[in-house]
């Protein structure tokens, strides 16, 4: 290991990284009602001597953007800091078991939030300013909602590379799905449920369309490449009446080459044909929300900084595709180029049984500690080649904050 490196390395402290992690996940912070653990962190920044900048978003909430470095910052350290409601109030918090930490975001991903904090506070340790990279550390709001708070950031500022600390079990993933939203629509005839003869139930209509859809190619199982889930369904609730009006929801997850418009079309197609299977349906259909993969691929100098990142640490690397939504779509349109790496399991994220490997959590601190210091040696030999800072990348947007 380099130098500058070793001292860093030497720098991280488990015990601190443990009490960043417990403490945030013992402040709720749920989308929308992430003043508190802002708060939070924006005293521990502060104490450590940062100047941390408020970055609003709306009124009462706010992203917090640190820089280190004498440069424009050459990749950014991206965290979001709210999670989804709490399953259970009063049982929210960290609770420790063995090498595994649980609670409310401790994949998804205040797991990673800690790690980058702690490869923050280890690098202004120790290191003198002139010796630290031009890095920056952005905790942002909103991701589980609609990104509000990487909107807000990107609207004012870029970076050649971004490192979002999702859940990955520590793979990497320079490859990401993309997403849609299709939101259904049926309507019925309300009647008294006993005389449902008379009505029209736009439940069943639902149901049925929702069987129509299953069966076309695009949605089966183990042969359609998009990974799709019928997330809710709801229908009018008052009165002991056949329901007249149903609505549901379908995510679907494409691999990061899949158009979303060409998915759009073909759920279209299938649903225009619905009506000759099911008499007298009434059904409306809108996409609210799509958002296009990308994949990256790995001949870059971040992959090779992994590969002997993940050698030294005794870690096999694995390259993957990141296969949920994320504010790495939001970065990736905006001309940066996300890393997803973090430590915790997707899968569980978004349940009761939430959970971290603590070791994975601070393996993910050393990881990130070697790509801010390969970054900035690696932009400092291209810059010696190319006599430009403008020449890095040319491939990447230098707009700064």
């Amino acid at each position: 290991m380099s130098g500058r490196l070793e001292e860093v390395m030497a720098a991280i402290a488990p015990a601190r990284l443990k009490g960043t992690l417990t403490d945030l996940l013992d402040i709720y912070s749920p989308s929308g009602k992430e003043e508190d653990i802002q708060l939070y962190l924006e005293d521990l920044l502060s104490r450590a001597g940062f100047s941390v900048e408020r970055q609003e978003v709306e009124e009462e909430r706010y992203n917090l953007r640190v820089t280190m470095g004498e440069n424009e910052p050459r990749l950014y350290l991206v965290g979001h800091v709210d999670t989804v409601p709490a399953w259970d109030l009063e049982e929210f918090g960290a609770r420790e078991d063995g090498d595994l930490v649980r609670g409310l975001g401790s994949a998804d991903m205040k797991g990673g939030c800690a790690a980058m904090l702690e490869t923050w506070l280890a690098l202004a340790q120790a290191l003198k300013p002139a010796r630290r990279p031009s890095v920056g550390l952005l905790l942002v709001v909103g991701e589980e909602e609609n990104g509000d708070g990487s909107a807000a950031f990107l609207k004012r500022c870029s970076a050649p590379w971004a490192v979002i600390g999702e859940p990955t079990g520590l793979s990497a993933c320079f490859a990401h799905f993309g997403y849609l939203e299709a939101g259904f629509v049926t309507r019925g005839v309300r009647s008294h449920s006993s005389l449902p003869e008379l009505g029209h139930n736009a439940v069943e209509s639902m149901l049925r369309v929702l069987l129509h859809l299953g069966k076309d190619s695009l949605f089966k199982r183990g042969e359609s490449e998009i990974v799709y889930s019928i997330r809710e369904m709801r229908s009018s609730q008052k009165g002991f009446v056949v329901p007249d009006r149903c609505e549901a929801w379908i995510d679907l997850h494409l691999p990061p080459e899949r158009d979303p418009g060409s998915v759009e079309q073909a759920i279209r197609r299938i649903t225009a044909g619905a009506g000759q299977y099911i008499p007298g349906l009434d059904l409306s259909v809108a996409f609210d929300f799509a958002s296009p993969g990308y994949n990256l691929g790995t001949d870059n100098p971040l992959a090779r900084i992994l590969e002997q990142t993940y050698q030294r640490l005794g870690l096999t690397l694995k390259f993957e595709a990141f296969r949920s939504h994320s504010d790495g779509n939001l970065f990736h349109a905006a001309g940066c180029r996300p890393l997803i790496l973090g430590p915790g399991a997707l899968e569980i994220s978004h349940t009761p049984e939430e959970q971290v490997s603590f070791p994975e959590v601070l393996a993910a601190a050393r990881i990130y500690a070697a790509l801010c210091l390969g970054m900035d040696q690696y932009a400092g030999l291209a810059l010696e080649r190319r006599g430009s800072l403008n020449c890095f990348d040319r491939q990447a947007s230098w707009v700064g904050c």
